[in-house]
């Protein structure tokens, strides 16, 4: 996919998404939108990162960073980086599940067993905790060890029991509890079990990226519109300090969201990537306090009122900083990163990477 129609993709979502939400905030944000699903699987985005030969797209990680954006910007309640995540590791791991239209996710803490009995399926049983959106999937993918090896399992949701539960922002993410239900499997690499976790952070900050941005066009507009004292709020100098720092933290976890898909894009996944997905979930993490509080401060009270839509973003960025990785385990990442690799090598190997990837390191202002 060329950068032109990266570009045409992004317009293209934002113009549904902006349809959508001219119906209102909620339509895009809370419940399940079901028209909105079809639209965007009509426009074939689930198979985005899935092989044209396997039909789908062919796309990169690269180009799929406008989605994630824009799904972060709109604050979309819909799993579509989800779906896009799972049919890419299902078709890697010679799992066809292009035939489905409806979401899936990948299930980054499963425990349970397999079993084969002579020549029926095999089946699973077990629990998937914290699913995004179980409810609402047709199919979950999964890591379950069988025989010494792992294998990437293909769920059927409709036979799990599902006990329901929610991020902070109120996004689902269930627990799905499967009694001896046949699954399809394939073999799954090392390489690609250990970096579904990554994935699954990489999308997050794509998201993150594009809720900020949106969060911060809101908290400029409205200081620049409210009038205090005679004055916009947004001509007084410690509101534009705010502002401005703000907009740094902002401009950072852009740059880092950038370099991360575009260095998975080159790797083909996450796996030569696992730094640099590291350090951009660490940035865009120590972001969110800076982000979630100067837009509530120069909102005032209203800015915390239910029927205000600030809290769709700022819930959001609060409840994704913990997903997939804290502070503190990214933090320890990239610690183990270094030390395995030896303090003397570190700039060496930090500006090899070129691109962006030196400002996903860096502090926060």
């Amino acid at each position: 996919m060329s950068t032109d129609q990266g570009r045409m993709l992004a317009d293209t979502l934002n113009r549904l998404f902006r349809a959508t939400h001219g119906q209102s905030q909620a339509a895009l944000s809370e419940g399940w939108n079901d028209a909105l699903w079809r639209q965007l699987a009509e426009l074939g985005l689930p198979l985005l990162l899935v092989d044209e030969g396997r039909g789908g797209a062919g796309g990169t990680l690269e180009d799929a960073l406008p989605v994630a954006m824009a799904l972060g910007a709109f604050a979309v309640g819909l799993p579509l980086g989800e779906t896009m995540l799972a049919q890419c590791v299902a078709s890697r791991c010679g799992l066809d599940a292009t035939g489905s239209t409806g979401a899936m996710a990948l299930a980054t803490n499963a425990t349970g067993t397999l079993e084969a009995r002579g020549l029926d399926a095999p089946t699973f049983t077990g629990t998937l905790h914290g699913v995004p959106w179980g409810r609402h999937l047709s199919h979950a993918v999964a890591v379950i060890e069988h025989a010494g090896a792992q294998q990437l399992v293909l769920l059927p949701v409709a036979a799990a029991s599902c006990r329901p539960a929610h991020n902070p922002a109120g996004e689902a993410r269930d627990r799905l509890q499967f009694e001896r239900v046949p699954v399809r499997l394939a073999p799954c690499p090392a390489e690609m079990a250990q970096g579904m976790t990554y994935l699954s952070a990489l999308w997050r900050v794509g998201q993150m990226a594009g809720a900020m941005h949106t969060l911060l066009q809101r908290t400029v507009d409205y200081a620049r519109d409210r009038v205090q004292f005679g004055r916009p709020i947004g001509s007084f100098q410690a509101v534009q300090q705010q502002l401005a720092l703000f907009g740094a933290e902002v401009a950072a976890v852009g740059c880092a969201a950038q370099a991360a898909f575009r260095s998975a894009a080159r790797a083909g996944g996450a796996g030569d990537a696992h730094f640099e997905i590291a350090a951009a979930k660490l940035r865009a993490n120590l972001a969110v306090e800076t982000a979630t509080t100067v837009a509530h401060q120069v909102h005032g009270a209203i800015g915390f009122t239910r029927e205000h839509e600030l809290h769709h973003y700022t819930r959001r960025l609060l409840a994704w900083r913990s997903e997939f990785g804290n502070d503190r385990h990214w933090s320890e990442a990239l610690g183990q990163a270094v030390i395995s690799r030896g303090v003397d090598t570190f700039w060496a190997d930090l500006t090899a990477r070129g691109d962006a990837a030196a400002l996903a390191v860096g502090a926060p202002a």
